[in-house]
This record gives structure tokens, sequence and C-alpha cells, in this order.
């Protein structure tokens, strides 16, 4: 139950009941916390993280580019991090960090620029009775009317509660017209990404995904045009024209709870074969890596000792 579990913030451990902030906070009110969402995984050699060094630094340059001073040094946020995953003896589940300003402020701008960061860890499934994913499944998916946040109104690379608005407004909209995701278009009418994961699409065996720049520098992404080569899988980063979901072999999202989420209809249209043979064979990479199995890829792994 979550209320058995403890919350690092700024320095010590807390009852779960007592992370709290006021709702006049700034960060509340105006949507000024900056977050990363990371998972944790069971091994033979006990628990790890997934990608730990790589989150750090990401919410590092959500800091930077909002002009926020984070209390912690990459390297301490990774220690507190490790014990706050410890304290709470979860062998999998998700970690979530959160910098963010406590002070009552009425004011858009921020009280000051240093953050506060607390730290929670859980289990989906033992802590809120979530389902289990099933990669088998699949899911559907809906072009939306909602396009991507443009990149010259706000720092889109930037992990901030406000800009997640955009990803909401899509899934909502998605979800009225009978689809579980939403895919959402730049504002020049390219693939962006959905609510909350990144796009990809097969074509002839050949991965493609739309280029950063304006879709968020996703920690999932990445890793999967890191390890696709290595499956000998040719990947491509680009401006990718809509009617590519139309084209596409395979369609499927990616994010850091589930990884890799084959599409089995897009719009109208039903694919064939889900999830198809890339779709499986990126997933089962990963799970080899998650699980300790794939040494070419071990440094991406964090022991929780």
């Amino acid at each position: 139950m979550l209320k058995d579990r403890v919350v690092y913030m700024n320095g010590e451990f807390v009852a779960w009941d007592k992370a709290n902030i006021h709702m006049m906070s700034h960060s509340f009110s105006r949507g000024s916390a900056i977050f990363e969402v990371i998972s944790v995984h069971p091994t033979d050699k006990g628990p790890v993280i997934f990608r730990l060094d790589e989150h750090a630094e990401r919410l590092a340059t959500s800091a930077k580019l909002l002009e926020m001073d984070l209390p912690l040094s990459r390297e301490e946020l990774i220690k507190a991090t490790i014990a706050a995953v410890k304290r709470n003896g979860i062998s999998q589940g998700f970690i979530k960090i959160m910098g963010f300003y406590p002070q009552v402020a009425f004011d858009i701008l921020p009280p000051q620029p240093r953050l506060n960061l607390a730290i929670f860890v859980m289990d989906p499934a033992q802590d809120m009775g979530a389902p289990g994913f099933v990669f088998e499944k699949g899911t559907t998916l809906g072009i939306s009317k909602w396009r991507k946040l443009d990149p010259q109104t706000i720092p889109i690379e930037a992990k901030v509660a406000a800009n997640y608005m955009n990803g909401m407004m899509a899934r909502q909209e998605a979800r009225k017209r009978g689809f579980e995701h939403a895919i959402m278009l730049d504002t020049q009418g390219f693939i962006a990404e959905g609510g909350t994961e990144s796009m990809f699409l097969v074509k002839e065996g050949r991965l493609f995904t739309p280029a950063a720049g304006t879709v968020l520098k996703s920690i999932t992404r990445k890793s999967i045009l890191e390890i696709a080569p290595a499956l000998g899988i040719e990947t491509f980063e680009k401006r990718l024209s809509p009617q590519l979901c139309w084209e596409a072999e395979e369609i499927f999202l990616s994010s850091t709870p589930f990884k890799v989420t084959a599409v089995r209809k897009m719009e109208e249209r039903e694919l064939k074969e889900v999830p198809g043979p890339i779709s499986r064979k990126v997933w089962t990479a990963l799970q080899q890596i998650e699980a300790g199995k794939d040494e070419r890829f071990r440094q991406w792994l964090f022991p929780v000792k």
C-alpha cells in the first residue's frame, strides 16, 4: 500500500502521507514542477534501475532550460534515488523524481530559482492494484486534432508538468473517439508523438521515428535507437508524414512504463500482425537487457545495493 511507502524529501525520508505542499504553491497552481519517471527491474543479482544516469542528466537539462536550480548534483541525485528504492524494498516498479517550488505564490514568476526535491518509489501492481501490462494485446490509436506544442513557444525538451496538459487533451479526445492512445502531429503537420509516448513505424523492415526537435528526447526512444543496430535493424530519424501510418507494416509506441506497445488499429486501419516481428524483436531485447541478461548493455543498469 502507498501509505507504507517512504518518500525522499530534501535530504530526509518522510511517510508517504507527509509528502505534501500547499495547494497555493507555485508548482501546484502554475504547473512549474519538473520530473522524471524511471523503471526498476528484478534481476538474478537483485533489483536494478534502468538508465538512472540518463534520467538524472535529463532532469538537470529540464532545470537548465527553465532557469531552475536543482539542490543536488547529478551524482548526489543518483545516490539519493538508489537509497529511496532500497528504503522502500521494491524489486520492480517505478520511481518519480520531482523538482518543485513549495512556496505559496500568486505571481506567475517563481519565488526563487532553487527547487525542492522529492523521490517517490512505488510498485503499481502491489500499491494500487494496477493490472499487469500484456504485450500481446496491443493498443488502438487515433490521430488527434490537438497539435504537439511548438518548440518556439516553450522548451518542449523540458519534462515539466505544465507541458503535459497537451498530451492529456490528446488522450482524452482519443478516448472519446474510441481509441486508447493518440498521435499528435506537430504544427507543420508531421508526426510528433503520442500523449506520453514516442512513435515508431516500420516499413520494409526499417525503423522510423520522428526526428528530435519537436519531440521530447525520450530515454526509451534513445535506448531503442541504440539497440536496433545490434539487432540488425536499420533506423531513421526524420520528419514523417502522417501518410506513413497507412503504409507502415508495424506501428508501436515506446515509454518508460511499457517500453514497447504495439498498435493493432490506427484510425480505421487494422494492422495484420500484432505484435509484428520488429516490435517483438525490440521488446524481447529490452526485456533481456532489463533482466541483466545482455552484457552489451550492462552499463544501463544501476544496482540497488
